[in-house]
């Protein structure tokens, strides 16, 4: 075998080693950012519940309040008044339904990210594959174009897994 295909057949090696490394690197963060998805919806889930509850006892809270207003029993009625107004907010536990409601909805943000980057990170492992099989294919048979073409879609697969991760084009 020439010099020159020995030196094709290596840097094709080499070039298969970076992409496969590329595709484990955008394979964990595929994971990670599927984890996070299911994370995030179970814990805004809990979240949602615990203001469901909390709404639940408010409105009994409320009903008992209008009854011990209704009876005139004052004491009773400031006590429950100022129950109600916890069940609405309570900064120093977090546990009111305003900072409830902001907790669920900052992590529902955070789940939206991660959805946008899936299917970046699914696109890009996808792309990483086929330029690997390609380029296995380029260095067995000495295809200079089957070569460029699984460069290319090397280059394309990492263009969509900085997508998926930096998510610089907003608007996709």
């Amino acid at each position: 075998m020439s010099d020159n295909k020995e030196q094709i057949k290596e840097r094709t090696g080499w070039i298969i080693t970076v992409l496969a490394a590329l595709l484990a690197i955008t394979s964990l963060l595929d994971g990670d950012n599927s984890s996070q998805i299911l994370n995030n919806t179970i814990e805004s889930n809990n979240i949602w519940s615990f203001y469901q509850a909390k709404s639940v006892k408010q409105s009994l809270a409320e009903i008992a309040y209008d009854d011990a207003v209704f009876r005139k029993e004052t004491k009773k009625a400031e006590k429950l008044k100022e129950k109600i107004e916890r069940y609405e907010s309570d900064p120093k536990t977090g546990e009111g339904k305003k900072e409830l409601m902001t907790k669920a909805r900052a992590i529902e943000a955070e789940r939206a990210v991660a959805e946008k980057r899936s299917p970046w990170y699914t696109y890009a492992n996808a792309f990483y594959q086929i330029a690997i099989v390609i380029l296995a294919a380029s260095m067995l048979t000495f295809s200079i174009r089957m070569y460029w073409i699984g460069i290319s879609l090397g280059g394309f697969a990492t263009l969509l897994a900085t997508q998926g991760f930096l998510l610089w084009i907003p608007l996709l």
